[in-house]
């Protein structure tokens, strides 16, 4: 009896009018549809808080942190994986594993914690966002808030109207910021040997490390962590019914059917992230290159002013509109990520909006009362960093155990790539602490 795998034509027959062979037809018809989820997540990454992190650290250093955006990018790669895997097998997400394996006091702990990661997060966003609405049309950053937690409602609007949507609107926004962040570059290119020379792994100073710290927060970013699951498991595992207490019941895939979803997210995963690697990338080496020296140019402000000065107004306005695209995808992001927190941890839904309107304050605040924005945006990626721990360590914990993942629990080398990245990412955070004391 023949059995449900595809089967393969003899060498003896003729070819005319043979299908494409199963993994081309996988890669043709089977795993496109399967992509998308990974690049929701991957708009974490470039997010207003990334633009001040390079920007910084290459006004400053010049190629010296080339490196640690390098080595980030191939841990974000790992991280976003391990998380989309989870809600894939489990058909739950990593909020929701820990709400029901903590006891009531450490989980609203743990809340708590991931409230103040997901605020750092919002400060980045809608300052990054009013910033760009100030450099391209002169309105006050506060105004410049408020628009942009308007417009962000809109896009979480359309979240509601299905997945797939949002990823669609998400993935637009992600085109501008990659155009809007990539023209300089393109226009006035690095030297080759001087971008080689910054992937030596060096610090020059406390400094240094405060901005590394800040760039690792950038780029592995601990909501998108706790999102991911559950865009994976949105996606890939179908709600089929409402259990007890309004409990979603999921139709888990079988071993076969895992096996090709596992496939499609390692496609989905290290596209998005080369994608947005190169973005933070080009962001480090257009300030290296063109603003090294110049006066000021360790702000966005000040960073988009150079860059009118040396490549005209035109490419300014694109770099802002870039900047603004940022803001208002990631804050939408991050306002989904929050309530996928929230309902995980606490077993507290609130609607989209109303953990829009909340999150929104602390960012309004910081712009009405007079902060320098971009080193708002520096500090809340040092905040993040702090956060990654948190998501890391327990993610990697569940992917681990065999009682939750089964067949698909990690092997030797993902065990020893994950928690290398959580050594590294620890160490770095004492070390900030250490040598900021």
């Amino acid at each position: 009896m023949p059995d449900d795998r595809t089967a393969t034509t003899p060498a003896s027959e003729p070819t005319a009018g043979v299908r494409p062979s199963p993994a081309r037809a996988r890669l043709g018809r089977g795993l496109l549809p399967l992509l998308g989820p990974a690049f929701v997540a991957a708009i974490a990454y470039v997010d207003p808080g990334n633009v001040a992190a390079n920007i910084t650290s290459g006004a400053r250093y010049g190629y010296l942190l080339v490196w640690v955006l390098v080595l980030a990018n191939a841990m974000a790669v790992l991280v976003q994986y391990q998380s989309a895997r989870l809600g894939i097998v489990t058909g739950r997400s990593l909020p929701e594993l820990l709400g029901d394996r903590l006891p009531r006091g450490r989980r609203i702990a743990f809340w708590l914690q991931a409230e103040v990661v997901a605020a750092a997060t919002d400060v980045a966003e809608v300052v990054g966002g009013a910033l760009a609405l100030h450099l391209l049309f002169g309105l006050p950053l506060v105004v410049g808030g408020v628009i942009v937690g308007v417009v962000s409602l809109g896009l979480l609007a359309v979240q509601g109207r299905g997945q797939r949507r949002f990823e669609a609107a998400v993935v637009a926004l992600l085109a501008v910021i990659t155009i809007g962040f990539v023209t300089a570059l393109v226009i006035s290119p690095p030297a080759p040997g001087a971008v080689l020379g910054g992937l030596v792994p060096r610090f020059d100073g406390a400094d240094s490390v405060v901005v590394a710290a800040s760039m690792l927060g950038a780029t592995v970013m601990p909501h998108a962590i706790y999102l991911h699951s559950a865009l994976a498991r949105d996606r890939h595992v179908p709600a089929v019914s409402t259990g007890a207490g309004g409990a979603v019941v999921r139709e888990r895939p079988d071993g076969r059917r895992t096996r090709l979803l596992l496939g499609a997210t390692r496609w989905d995963v290290v596209s998005a992230l080369v994608l947005a690697g190169a973005v933070n990338i080009a962001l480090l080496l257009v300030a290296a290159t063109n603003l090294q020296g110049v006066d000021g140019t360790d702000t966005i402000e000040g960073a988009h002013a150079a860059i009118v000065g040396a490549f005209g107004p035109v490419v300014g306005v694109v770099f802002a509109v870039g900047l603004l695209a940022s803001g208002l995808a990631s804050t939408s992001v991050g306002a989904y990520a929050g309530a996928v927190i929230m309902g995980g941890l606490l077993h507290v839904r609130i609607p989209l909006v109303a953990r829009r309107v909340v999150t929104l304050v602390p960012a309004l605040l910081l712009l009405g009362g007079g902060v320098e924005p971009t080193w708002a945006l520096v500090v809340s990626q040092v905040v993040l960093s702090f956060g990654i721990a948190f998501a890391l360590v327990p993610l990697l914990w569940l992917t681990g155990r065999r009682d939750v993942m089964g067949e698909f629990a990690d092997g030797a080398w993902m065990r020893v790539g994950g928690w290398t990245c959580a050594v590294l990412i620890v160490g770095l955070n004492v070390a900030l602490l250490v040598l900021g004391a």
